[in-house]
């Protein structure tokens, strides 16, 4: 996820302070990985610079002053790109796993075994993430069915995989 677009995102619909784009950032999008107070700070400044930010307004307080940051009309103009530009998908065509039964093969260690724990991982995955969309709000929802879609997508294709075992040890030796 671009951090720098989603917080354009979010002070295009309204000028907000740093800590208030963290606080809306986590909760919204930082579930799993809150976003750092320095990473929101830098990332305002490169905004400021690149003319895509502003400072509205300074807010002096028992603290160190709160700049209020607005979005300009170049940050409009890059969000609304941003968000008409598709993201690539990305079929993983020679993942990680992949390599593992293959070379489990290669090296006569039990290639079902690579799967079977895999298997457990990702069963153990989806458990958490059906736990965390029952107790969660509506982007909860939203995010965790995305996730049990591909965990359920790797689980056919390991599935698959141990069907073909066989086939695919022989191909490998050859």
């Amino acid at each position: 996820m671009s951090v720098t677009h989603t917080l354009l995102g979010l002070l295009e619909a309204a000028p907000r302070h740093g800590y208030d784009l963290k606080k809306v950032y986590d909760e919204q999008f930082g579930h799993d990985r809150p976003l750092a107070y320095g990473q929101v700070y830098s990332t305002l400044a490169r905004l400021l610079r690149n003319g895509l930010v502003e400072v509205s307004g300074v807010e002096q307080g028992e603290g160190p002053d709160r700049k209020r940051y607005t979005i300009t009309d170049a940050g409009v103009t890059d969000v609304a790109q941003w968000l008409s530009t598709p993201e690539s998908p990305q079929p993983y065509l020679q993942n990680t796993l992949y390599t593992k039964v293959v070379l489990a093969l290669l090296s006569g260690r039990s290639a079902v075994e690579v799967l079977d724990i895999q298997r457990g991982e990702h069963v153990a995955a989806m458990r958490t993430f059906t736990q965390r969309k029952i107790h969660g709000n509506l982007a909860d929802h939203l995010i965790c069915d995305h996730a049990l879609f591909h965990l359920e997508a790797d689980l056919r294709w390991l599935e698959l995989t141990a069907a073909r075992l066989d086939e695919l040890a022989t191909a490998v030796r050859s």
